[in-house]
């Protein structure tokens, strides 16, 4: 089956489906109120220096100050190999993976940085929750084929480019056409590309500096100097590589600009661009309709009957892999072995399609067989080779359990669709009915002997007061005995169920 990028463009949302054979493996979206800033240029101001972080926080304008690590004043010439080493290369729709530069010895934060200063710098890493942006004051900017350091005098190549004569023709290229000092990086989606796709990438990120430093020189500080490509060209310019068969776009504005974007920079790929017209939406027609509401849920259901559990924290992915219905033939040993080895697989696809990033800890169930751990985690690596971000797997724990880093850069999937559950705040529980009418009566218990009442009234929330009127009746009449007054229930349904409101009579 055919590789298709899928565009759903309409004013006030735009969504963007990776569908590799029929399946949904990347998905990005983007809305007017939370519109992307990574690979975005600001003159920004110095606010405040932190020796003891060795960081300082820039204000750019947003309504929270960027985060300047000093490793991002100071990086070093194979540091920015790294940084593009992945499958996206500076793909600024994927939040391109900030990078740790060798400290200068001798330099420190207070050192470079004072309050007040001002420099350009760029977002590397979206704000996430609470945090502001992180920046870096090492300025990339990245074409179809070429990366640009105005900064460095560095010639790179990607290392997913494996043919060392391909590379070899690359660097004598970049070499004889690159002015003095300059550095650029040639991107993975570069290997079939000629000398001149070089050399028209090379002029237009030059011309682009230029205008860049034009810009910047007039600009007012802390504002924005250069936007970088919205979400839609940005995906096309990143994404849209020779494994993709087609683009297809559902609005034909955007259908013109896709093209008009392809023909300047990849020509030769216009036939794969494709307009939708029918009536049908086209995120259903795909099917990627029903794999977004699937990757919202907690819970993912196997094929062979298990199922995973996703529990996510604030810097920490927890993932449970039960048997669930599974319940196999004869040998319990392969039974949990062939649940592990289907689990192995969802969870590579889940963690890239949700965008989930930092520590995740998957526990997978226990196998006693050191070949079937040896396995697991085999297929494990092979199936995240996929993934465009950094990872890194360790090996069994003695617990039985896979601990991984996968790179954040940006909000996942959940949290950016998602919000907070009114009632129980995001945590997921609630006290029980139960749990609320025996916290009501020891406070009625409690606040008795100081209060001078003929009568107590309690509104609750309709549920708890069924509860404590009917299961509860005993111990109302026992608690009416003690603190010699009767007690009165009320249902309120504009109460939380975990609020009520006690009151008392006053004689």
């Amino acid at each position: 089956m055919a590789t298709d990028l899928i565009i759903n463009a309409t004013s006030f949302e735009i969504r963007i489906a990776l569908v590799e054979h029929g399946n949904l493996v990347e998905f990005y979206v983007e809305r007017p109120s939370g519109k992307g800033l990574v690979g975005n240029i600001y003159k920004g101001k110095v606010v405040r220096v932190l020796p003891g972080m060795q960081a300082a926080f820039v204000d750019i304008g947003l309504e929270r100050t960027g985060f300047l690590y000093v490793d991002d004043i100071h990086v070093s010439i194979g540091d920015f190999e790294k940084r593009y080493e992945n499958e996206d290369d500076g793909c600024c729709c994927k939040e391109a993976p900030e990078f740790l530069g060798n400290r200068i010895p001798g330099k420190a934060i207070e050192d470079l940085l004072k309050e007040g200063q001002e420099l350009l710098v760029q977002i590397c890493k979206e704000p996430i929750g609470t945090k502001g942006a992180r920046l870096t004051g090492h300025i990339t900017l990245p074409c179809r084929n070429l990366v640009f350091m105005p900064m460095t005098d560095h010639i790179g190549i990607s290392r997913k480019i494996v043919d060392e004569e391909i590379r070899e023709k690359f660097r004598q290229d970049i070499e004889q056409l690159r002015p003095a000092g300059t550095g650029f990086i040639v991107r993975t989606v570069a290997e079939g590309a000629t000398r001149d796709d070089l050399e028209a990438d090379m002029e237009f990120l030059l011309h682009l500096w230029s205008e860049i430093q034009d810009s910047a020189e007039r600009a007012p500080c802390q504002t924005l100097v250069y936007e970088d490509l919205d979400i839609i060209l940005r995906v096309v310019r990143d994404v849209f590589s020779p494994d993709v068969d087609r683009v297809v776009v559902d609005n034909r504005d955007t259908y013109q600009r896709v093209v008009t974007f392809i023909e300047t920079f990849v020509p030769h790929f216009r036939d794969k661009i494709h307009l939708y017209e029918n009536k049908t939406p086209i995120f259903t027609a795909y099917g990627v309709e029903m794999e977004i509401n699937r990757a919202l849920a907690r819970k993912i259901w196997l094929r062979c009957g298990g199922y995973i559990i996703i529990e996510a924290t604030e810097a920490l992915t927890v993932i449970d892999v039960n048997t669930g219905r599974y319940v196999g033939k004869t040998d319990l040993e392969e039974t949990i072995y062939k649940a592990n080895m289907e689990a192995v697989k969802e969870i590579a696809y889940q963690l890239r399609l949700r965008n989930i990033g930092g520590i995740i800890i998957i526990d997978f169930i226990d196998m006693e067989r050191e070949e079937h751990r040896q396995e697991v985690f085999r297929v494990l690596s092979e199936s995240m080779k996929k993934d465009k971000s950094r990872i890194n797997i360790l090996k069994f724990s003695e617990f039985g359990l896979i601990q991984l880093t996968r790179k954040r850069t940006r909000e996942d999937l959940t949290k950016f669709m998602c919000e907070p559950c009114p009632c129980c705040q995001g945590a997921g529980m609630l006290k029980s009915n139960r749990t609320i009418c025996y916290e009501i009566f020891r406070k009625i218990l409690r606040d008795a002997a100081n209060k001078v009442a003929s009568a107590v009234t309690v509104n609750v929330h309709p549920k708890v007061a069924a509860m404590m009127l009917k299961d509860e009746a005993d111990t109302i009449k026992n608690i009416e005995d003690d603190i010699r007054m009767p007690l009165a229930i009320f249902p309120n349904c504009e109460l939380h169920m975990e609020k009520y409101e006690i009151s008392w009579d006053i004689k």
